[in-house]
């Protein structure tokens, strides 16, 4: 399998724009708490979010979530910049 090309499971995956928000402030190291005042929404909710994430990119925690989704390109990323 050259470099470029995904496995078709990993094609398939698609966060939503609310589920990229929460990832995205949960990287920045926002709490779930925190992260649900920011979005004027419960933790509940968040934590419901971050579930479906976890779910749909079959890892287990934030660290893992966010390396998956920075590989699988579905949250901007850019190392050299500082931006999580």
């Amino acid at each position: 399998m050259a470099m470029n090309e995904r496995r078709p499971e990993e094609e398939a995956i698609k966060l939503t724009k609310r589920e990229i928000e929460v990832l995205t402030l949960v990287i920045e190291g926002k709490s779930s708490k925190e992260v649900a005042d920011m979005l004027y929404v419960s933790k509940r909710t968040v934590d419901f979010h971050l579930a479906n994430i976890y779910d749909k990119l079959q890892v287990t925690n934030r660290v893992q979530a966010f390396r998956r989704a920075a590989r699988l390109g579905l949250i901007p990323f850019d190392p050299l910049s500082g931006d999580a």
